[in-house]
């Protein structure tokens, strides 16, 4: 499953490696802030790989971004591991405010030229009650 999420990178931790019995490894993890509601939201996400770690450095501490991901958790030894990992992110461009000024304003829809009715408009028989309560 993959999903996407916005948000601002507030930090990045060390980079990790070792070696498993697939062979060597490298991860990095930075800590991604973003808005759920009225209050700003940190999750921790990982990178894995020399690559995609290469790829996180272009990214500063304070950058907007896009970040694409995938879900897993594990179980070992009765406990359960969830991993955040993400394998896009994209720098968030700002939203261009040369757009909003250059479009023209949509036409005010104009009211009918009749005024409103009355108590006199009515009639006598419009104004009996034929409500069953």
């Amino acid at each position: 499953m993959a999903l996407e999420i916005e948000g601002k990178i507030v930090g990045k931790l060390p980079m990790q490696s070792g070696t498993s019995a697939r062979g060597a490894w490298q991860k990095q993890e930075f800590i991604l802030e973003y808005t759920e509601g009225n209050f700003p939201t940190q999750v921790c996400m990982s990178v894995w790989g020399e690559e995609k770690a290469k790829d996180l450095e272009k990214f500063a501490v304070g950058t907007a971004v896009k970040v694409s991901f995938n879900l897993s958790s594990r179980e070992y030894n009765s406990r359960w591991y969830t991993d955040v990992r993400a394998w896009r992110i994209e720098v968030l461009q700002p939203a261009s405010s040369d757009a909003a000024v250059a479009a023209p304003a949509a036409p005010v829809a104009q009211q009918s030229a009749a005024p409103a009715p009355n108590l006199n408009d009515f009639s006598a028989s419009e104004s009996e009650d034929d409500l069953p309560f």
